[in-house]
């Protein structure tokens, strides 16, 4: 198998990256360093990137997860914090989340140990909408809701993308939105909402590009169909 697929295998990181690790003289074959992106990984090698030795690798998996708030989205955590591995309770494979869900975000989220396939759905150029119910205090002003589906400033160098922003229900005190974005900055749709005067209360993500939450309870997961796996290796 070649070197870097055995690498994505891993679930380490994309083949692309993998290529760009073993040029760097970041990745060793039983104690050697080798450079060689092409080389084909043999029965019995030892491979180790930044110092840590790989396990063959498995069978790739996917998951969704319908992650509560409080959980951080990492394998393991500094803080001794819940992690949304430990919702995976009979997963034997070493999987990793496909982006990020802030601790106080609840909904959709994807696991899985094909690094290309993260790396895939990852990469800004694919334009993947994710889909968040957002319930915000107080009622959005027309020039406001212009602003979130046109770009706002979040302190950064660029204003945020164009947004799909629906008003779906308005009490007097709150709101709430459907809004779908096909960027992942931090904290993004928080910080999108207090750029226009207004802060988000509850925050869910109920879609990433096709796949749906639908009735999955939360802290629960299932696997993603065939149909679903394919969609995201092709969207």
């Amino acid at each position: 198998m070649r070197l870097n697929k055995y690498i994505a295998q891993a679930g380490i990181c994309s083949r692309r990256k993998a290529d760009e690790l073993t040029k760097e003289g970041k990745v060793k074959i039983n104690g050697a360093v080798m450079k060689e992106p092409g080389y084909d990984v043999q029965d019995g090698d030892v491979v180790m990137v930044g110092g840590v030795t790989l396990e063959a690798p498995e069978q790739h998996v996917y998951y969704a997860l319908n992650k509560p708030c409080g959980y951080i989205t990492t394998t393991s955590d500094e803080k001794d914090r819940p992690t949304v591995i430990s919702l995976l309770t009979d997963v034997t494979a070493r999987v990793y989340p496909v982006g990020r869900l802030d601790g106080d975000t609840s909904g959709l989220l994807l696991l899985t140990n094909d690094g290309d396939l993260t790396y895939h759905v990852s990469h800004p150029s694919k334009k993947v909408y994710k889909t968040y119910l957002a319930l915000v205090a107080g009622y959005l002003k027309k020039d406001e809701l212009w602003a979130l589906r046109n770009g706002v400033d979040i302190g950064e160098k660029r204003p945020t993308a164009p947004a799909r922003v629906t008003i779906l229900k308005e009490k007097s005190d709150t709101t709430l939105l459907e809004i779908q974005i096909c960027e992942g900055r931090n904290r993004q749709v928080r910080r999108m909402c207090k750029a226009v005067g207004h802060t988000v209360l509850e925050l869910q993500r109920t879609a990433i590009g096709e796949i749906k939450l639908g009735r999955l309870l939360e802290g629960n997961y299932r696997k993603l169909t065939p149909r679903e796996i394919e969609y995201l290796k092709n969207c």
